[in-house]
């Protein structure tokens, strides 16, 4: 009888010690930032929504126009084709979308900028077509020395779907 209490004591103070000193499973920790996955998510489908409505236009030019500094679109967030122009017509400085397209995107808005970002910028106004030829009036008294960088920027997600830089 002895014997058995020794026996049931030795594999009670076995298993307590294996529970005690073995470690418990990893826990690995790989959640991605909610606000982050949210505002993607909430940005593509926003954008899902409107990217297939193309918008043409083609807008003529005046033969008496004096072409100021050019650049050919580059991607950012999403794909373009196309180059913006500056163009003095009359006095007035237009920025000029030829051959442009890309696609739709929620409250898109044209900036001419100092950057790569909406930090000091001139708004020219809502995008009129995502496809074709297109003029933006440039407000009197810009100075587009400074303000090189023609953006495409979605207000609402603070996104840079594409830009040209002016040279």
């Amino acid at each position: 009888m002895k014997s058995v209490i020794i026996f049931v004591l030795i594999i009670l103070l076995l298993g307590g010690g294996y529970f005690i000193f073995t470690p418990g499973p990893e826990i690995v920790g790989d959640e991605s930032s909610p606000i982050k996955e949210s505002r993607n998510a909430e940005f593509d489908a926003a954008v899902d929504l409107v990217k297939n409505n193309v918008m043409e236009k083609d807008e003529q030019m005046e033969s008496y126009t004096e072409l100021l500094a050019k650049g050919n679109f580059m991607e950012s967030a999403h794909h373009v084709e196309g180059k913006a122009l500056l163009i003095e017509d009359d006095g007035k400085k237009i920025v000029r979308f030829e051959d442009f397209d890309t696609i739709n995107g929620p409250a898109l808005f044209i900036y001419l900028s100092t950057g790569l970002d909406d930090s000091d910028f001139v708004n020219l106004g809502e995008i009129k077509a995502t496809k074709g030829n297109v003029n933006y009036e440039v407000p009197e008294g810009t100075d587009t020395e400074k303000y090189n960088k023609v953006l495409v920027w979605c207000e609402p997600f603070s996104v840079l779907f594409s830009y040209a830089e002016l040279k």
